[in-house]
C-alpha cells in the first residue's frame, strides 16, 4: 500500500512512541509538524525525519501533502482540533479520549460521518494480540461464561503543573488513565450480552483542584449478569495496568495490558492448570497503525472508530455524574 503521509500536530512526549517508531515501522512518510514552540518542533523534526515544519497547527491541515493528521495535543484541545482537521477533509488519528465530553464526541463523529474521512481514536492496546486473546478466551468457552472483568489504571501523581491535573483542559484521572480503563469494559461487551450499565461511581478530587479527579472507582452490571470494575488514579505509589477476566470455568490476568511491549503475559488459570501465554513485545501502536493505515487505504473496518469513542464518551460522562462531578467542559480554540 501507498504510505500514509502523516501531519502532527504538536510535539507531545507520546508522539515518538505512538507515531514516529509505527511510522518507521510501517513505511508511513512523516511530512509536516508544528508545534507551540517552534524551537521545540524544530528539534523534534530533526531527531524524528519529519520532512517540514510549519508555524502553526492549521498550517498543517492546510498542507496539500497531508493526508491524515495524528493529534496528541493535551485532552481539552482534541475535539476541537479533531473537527478542524476533518474540517480539512484529512483522516484523523486521535489520542484519547476523542473530545472532551459526550456532546463535543458527538459533534466530532457527525462530522467524520458528513465529511466521509476516517476517523480512529487511539485505544492502541485493542490491537494487540494481547486484548486479542484474552477476547478469545471468552469467546471460545476456555474460561466459561464470563462473571467478572476487572480493570485497574493507576499511577503515581503527574507534576503539579502538568495538563493533566488541567479541568479547562480537561484533566483528571479518568480522562487519562482511567478512560483505558472503562474502554475495556466496552470490548468485552460482546461476551456479556451488550454494553455495561454503571452501576456505581465514587472519585475523590485533587486537593485545591475542585472538579479534578485524582481517583474515581466504578462498577458495572452486563445484561448477562456479569459484572464490571474500574480502578484508576493519579496518587498511586506505583503503575499498574492490569485486565481480570473471569468465568465459570477459570480466569485470565493481563498484567500490563495497556502497554504489552513492556510485559505481554496472558497467565490463564483454570480449575486444572495455570499457565502463561507470551503474545509478542511488538508495539500496540505499530498495530494501531497498520489498522488505521488499512482503513484509509482498503475501507477495513476499525474497533475504535468514531461511533466507538462516542459510546465510550458518554460512558465516561456517566461516571463523572455519577460520583458527583461534572463531564469536562468543552475548550477552545
Amino acid at each position: 500500500m501507498e504510505p500514509l503521509r502523516i501531519g502532527i500536530l504538536g510535539a507531545a512526549r507520546i508522539a515518538d512512541r505512538a507515531i514516529v517508531a509505527p511510522a518507521r515501522s510501517t513505511g508511513a512518510r512523516l511530512v509536516a509538524l508544528a508545534a507551540r514552540d517552534s524551537g521545540r518542533a524544530e528539534a523534534f523534526a530533526a531527531e524524528h525525519q519529519v520532512e517540514r515544519v510549519h508555524a502553526s497547527y492549521q498550517d498543517v491541515l492546510d498542507d496539500p501533502d497531508v493526508e491524515v493528521v495524528y493529534n496528541p495535543l493535551a485532552n481539552g484541545l482534541h475535539g476541537p482540533w479533531n473537527l478542524r482537521a476533518i474540517a480539512a477533509g484529512k483522516h484523523v488519528l486521535t489520542e484519547k479520549p476523542s473530545a472532551s465530553n459526550a456532546a463535543e464526541a458527538a459533534q466530532v463523529r457527525d462530522a467524520a460521518h458528513e465529511r466521509g474521512v476516517v476517523f480512529m481514536e487511539a485505544f492502541h492496546y485493542a490491537y494487540h494480540p494481547v486484548m486479542r486473546r484474552l477476547q478469545e478466551l471468552v469467546a471460545k468457552g476456555e474460561l466459561g461464561d464470563l462473571q467478572h472483568v476487572e480493570a485497574t489504571m493507576v499511577m503515581p501523581p503527574p507534576p503539579d503543573q502538568d495538563p493533566r491535573w488541567s479541568l479547562p483542559l480537561a484533566g483528571g484521572a479518568v480522562m487519562d488513565v482511567g478512560c483505558y480503563a472503562i474502554h475495556a469494559q466496552r470490548m468485552l461487551a460482546p461476551y456479556a450480552g451488550g454494553a455495561p450499565k454503571l452501576t456505581n461511581a465514587r472519585a475523590g478530587e485533587r486537593k485545591r483542584l475542585p472538579g479534578v479527579d485524582e481517583w474515581l472507582n466504578a462498577d458495572f452490571e452486563f445484561p448477562s449478569g456479569a459484572t464490571g470494575a474500574v480502578r484508576t488514579s493519579m496518587a498511586a505509589e506505583n503503575v499498574e495496568f492490569s485486565l481480570k477476566v473471569i468465568g465459570t470455568r477459570g480466569e485470565a490476568f493481563a498484567p500490563f495490558f495497556v502497554l504489552p511491549h513492556n510485559d505481554d503475559r496472558v497467565i490463564v488459570t483454570t480449575k486444572e492448570d495455570t499457565w502463561v501465554e507470551h503474545l509478542g513485545t511488538r508495539t500496540s501502536y505499530t498495530y494501531q497503525l497498520e489498522a488505521f493505515t488499512a482503513a484509509v487505504r482498503n475501507g477495513a473496518p476499525l474497533l475504535t472508530d468514531a461511533n466507538d469513542a462516542l459510546a465510550t464518551m458518554q460512558l465516561i460522562d456517566t461516571c463523572y455524574q455519577a460520583a458527583g462531578l461534572q463531564p469536562r467542559p468543552t475548550s477552545q480554540i
